[in-house]
């Protein structure tokens, strides 16, 4: 077992924005790494807070560390930084969290040594490895880092692996109650395809779904899943590639996320292509179904972070308020223990992991607008 060991003393700093509390979770430089990017975060059974990201020396594919911040009242406040893994000069990525049913909390994430563009299949040194950690004390210590990679990822032409980046689900309904799901993507680079990897045995072996068939507009690249109140599961992509639109792409799972039918244009999510995030925030059996989903609401540029809300399994999305009107990239959602809804995002270029809470109620009484968008394009 690895005691989670604090980096540095963090600090979380609070502001308010255009009437909204944001605080500061990971901030580059002060937290010890000159980069800090990729936000992931759950609420564990006890109602604590665990924030993931990667520590980073420079970009996508540098010295980039494993590191988690918790918080035991609801985000008002954050512990230090903790390294949970760092590897030298190879690269971690991807972090995606998941609690299971017994409370464990479930780590996913990537190593690399080249990156993407000159990643290798297979499972040699060029190729990408997945690991999997651990809690099973609300994030205080972790295991050791297990290798998964052989049960996530394809032998053949497959290079590289992401998982999410964002959270993995657990199936309440249906013959697949219980089994984990882990969206991921596959390259090669430029030729992205989206998947679950899956496990019905509490996370102790994985298998590989099949991929979603494309639709001949771009690929579907960054990519979270949401199980829908009939127990189907529905993925939400990011779009990337030659003829793709700026829009998310959805595609529906009959079959506890082992296969999808075809990848299609949801023109109701507009997208700068980013990362995106979605989660069930309650059942019919609480009263409403209510699935939210966040991202940067423009098709030119991240920012306009937007949440909104669906009450009728993803296919519209009557309600929405705006989170952060500024520069707004990568988030993460979760449901807090005081029913309001947790938002871990990418804010103004990068320059801190920032979190915020948002009520329902608030969500509720606001009806969707028009999102703006802007003229100035975002390339990557």
């Amino acid at each position: 077992m690895t005691v989670a060991m604090a980096a540095n003393v963090g600090h979380a700093e609070s502001k308010t924005i255009d009437g909204r509390e944001i605080v500061d979770v990971f901030v580059p430089n002060q937290d010890g790494y000159p980069a800090i990017r990729i936000p992931s975060i759950v609420t564990t059974h006890q109602g604590t807070l665990l924030a993931f990201a990667e520590g980073r020396q420079g970009g996508d594919h540098s010295e980039n560390d494993l590191i988690m911040k918790r918080s035991t009242d609801n985000g008002s406040t954050w512990s230090d930084v903790v390294i949970l893994n760092e590897q030298g000069q190879l690269s971690l990525n991807n972090p995606q969290a998941v609690v299971l049913e017994s409370g464990r909390v479930l780590l996913m994430y990537q190593r690399s040594k080249l990156g993407e563009h000159k990643a290798s299949d297979g499972y040699g040194p060029d190729s990408y490895f997945t690991f999997i950690q651990t809690s099973d004390d609300d994030g205080q210590s972790w295991s050791d880092p297990r290798d998964v990679s052989e049960q996530v990822k394809r032998e053949l032409i497959v290079t590289s692996v992401a998982a999410g980046p964002g959270i993995g689900i657990v199936l309440n309904h249906g013959p697949k109650k219980g089994r984990i799901l882990m969206p991921m993507n596959q390259g090669p680079f430029n030729n992205w395809r989206v998947y679950a990897a899956y496990s019905d045995d509490h996370g102790t072996t994985w298998h590989i779904g099949d991929v979603a068939p494309g639709d001949g507009k771009g690929h579907g690249n960054e990519v979270q899943m949401v199980e829908l109140s009939d127990g189907r599961v529905m993925l939400n992509a990011r779009t990337q590639g030659k003829g793709s639109t700026k829009n998310r792409k959805i595609a529906i799972s009959n079959d506890g996320g082992q296969s999808w039918s075809p990848l299609r244009i949801d023109e109701a999510l507009i997208d700068p292509t980013c990362q995106a995030a979605i989660l069930r925030y309650s059942w019919p059996s609480e009263g409403k179904s209510r699935i939210v989903f966040s991202n940067p609401a423009s098709e030119t540029k991240r920012e306009n972070g937007v949440l909104r809300l669906s009450y009728d399994e993803g296919v519209s999305w009557p309600n929405e308020v705006t989170i952060y009107r500024e520069g707004f990239a990568y988030s993460c959602l979760t449901r807090l223990q005081n029913d309001r809804i947790g938002v871990l995002f990418e804010r103004d270029g990068y320059k801190a992991i920032s979190f915020t809470a948002i009520g329902l109620d608030e969500l509720e009484s606001f009806a969707s607008v028009s999102p703006s968008s802007s003229d100035d394009k975002e390339t990557n």
